[in-house]
């Protein structure tokens, strides 16, 4: 795969595990410099989160995640996403996650890049 840019990119969730806080209605703004990617995201029943990831030479990410949810809880976790190019050239992240707060548990999540937000 070449170069994965995620600078300047939204994504939103098309598909989370039960256990997961973002859905949606969940936005995350994306920025890169060099092989550091961070993100803010707020929406649904998350109010504010960030993240900070690694990017590999294929573009995965190696990340950790923190947000505030609705019920004024500070959850954490990590996560490990790769990309997918879709054929009108949006990425789409397929995501493994496990909570490092709460209840430790695991799940998966897509988020695509929301079309002509960049």
């Amino acid at each position: 795969m070449s170069r994965v840019n995620y600078d300047n990119k939204l994504f939103s969730p098309v598909s989370n595990s039960a256990n997961g806080e973002v859905n949606a209605a969940t936005i995350f703004y994306y920025h890169q410099q060099s092989d550091i990617v961070w993100a803010t995201y707020e929406g649904g029943d998350v109010v504010f989160g960030t993240l900070i990831a690694k990017v590999d030479a294929d573009g995965n990410l190696d990340m950790s995640y923190q947000h505030i949810d609705k019920a004024g809880e500070i959850m954490t976790g990590k996560c490990k996403s790769m990309p997918e190019v879709l054929s009108d050239g949006r990425l789409r992240l397929h995501e493994r996650w496990q909570w490092t707060s709460g209840d430790l548990s695991e799940g998966s999540s897509i988020i695509e890049e929301i079309e002509g937000a960049t």
